[in-house]
């Protein structure tokens, strides 16, 4: 039997998080999506949200979706691919605050045409977690 030099194995160099946190997925939204962790603010919400698209979370997406405005579910687009996401503004939402708003442009393509969603989006707490409500176009 010949034998080889042991190799080290080889590690994945740790992916910087969609959200736009330079940290690793696992340690930053991952945390979120497997329910080991809660958002603390309504902008820690969207970014972990934003992740969820970009990763096709569904179930997360619904839960942290408020109960009077979630959809029955979400549909993936294939051919979208999220690429950045800029909060430009947060109002309230600090452990006080039932409320807060979350101002963000998030980038996409489709297609390999490049696009932006922006958006004033409102969250809530519901039995004391932060959910999204709704949102709004910014032009």
């Amino acid at each position: 039997m010949s034998r080889r030099a042991a190799r080290p194995a080889r590690t994945a160099r740790p992916v910087n998080c969609p959200c736009g946190h330079p940290v690793p997925y696992e340690k930053c939204c991952g945390r979120l999506h497997r329910g080991e962790a809660a958002a603390a603010t309504p902008e820690e919400l969207m970014r972990s949200r934003y992740s969820a698209f970009a990763v096709r979370d569904e179930g997360y997406l619904l839960r942290t979706w408020h109960p009077r405005t979630r959809p029955p579910r979400v549909e993936f687009d294939p051919g979208t691919r999220w690429t950045g996401l800029d909060i430009e503004d947060t109002t309230e939402g600090t452990a006080f605050h039932p409320r807060g708003t979350v101002t963000f442009l998030a980038r996409y393509t489709e297609g390999g045409r490049a696009y932006a969603l922006h958006e004033h989006s409102t969250f809530e707490r519901v039995d004391g977690a932060w959910v999204y409500v709704d949102g709004t176009f910014v032009d």
